[in-house]
C-alpha cells in the first residue's frame, strides 16, 4: 500500500547539480513540469514548454522506454523544453536522449549511485539538471 503523495513542493529545497544555473523562468518552467510529473504514474517522464504539458511517457519498463514516448509526443515542441523524471536517471542514456531531442532542463529527484555519469552529461550537453531529494515514482 502507498501512502498519498501530498508532498509541497518547494524550488529553495532543490538543488542545482550541473554547472550551469538556471534562470527564474526555466526555474518555474521545471516547478511546473515537476508537478505535472508528479501525477503520472510508473517511470512517469513528462516534457514542458511554456507551462504546457507537451509529452507524456509512463508505464515502460525503464526510464529510456518512458523518455523516448513522452519527446515523441512532444515533437517539435521539445526544442527549448523542460523533461522531468519521476525517479532517478540511473544511467546518463535518458539525458542524452533528451538533449538531442532540444530539451535544455530537467528535474528529477537524484539518489542513484550514478548521479555523476547523468550530471557529467548534463555538463557535457550545457543542460542545466536539478535534483528535488524527492521521488514520486508511483504504480
Amino acid at each position: 500500500m502507498q501512502t498519498s503523495d501530498d508532498i509541497v513542493e518547494q524550488t529553495a529545497d532543490w538543488q542545482v547539480v550541473t554547472e550551469k544555473q538556471p534562470t527564474a523562468a526555466e526555474l518555474e518552467e521545471l516547478l511546473f513540469a515537476w508537478k505535472a510529473c508528479k501525477h503520472v504514474k510508473s517511470n512517469a517522464i513528462v516534457v514542458t514548454q511554456d507551462r504546457v504539458t507537451v509529452g507524456v511517457g509512463a508505464g515502460q519498463m525503464n526510464r529510456v522506454g518512458a523518455a523516448k514516448i513522452a519527446l515523441e509526443q512532444a515533437g517539435e515542441l521539445t526544442q527549448g523544453a523542460t523533461l522531468a523524471s519521476d525517479g532517478f536517471f540511473p544511467f546518463d542514456d535518458s539525458v542524452r536522449t533528451a538533449a538531442a531531442a532540444g530539451i535544455t532542463a530537467i528535474v528529477q529527484p537524484g539518489g542513484s549511485i550514478r548521479d555523476q555519469d547523468s550530471i557529467a552529461a548534463a555538463n557535457e550537453l550545457g543542460l542545466v539538471m536539478v535534483f528535488t531529494g524527492v521521488r514520486h515514482f508511483l504504480h
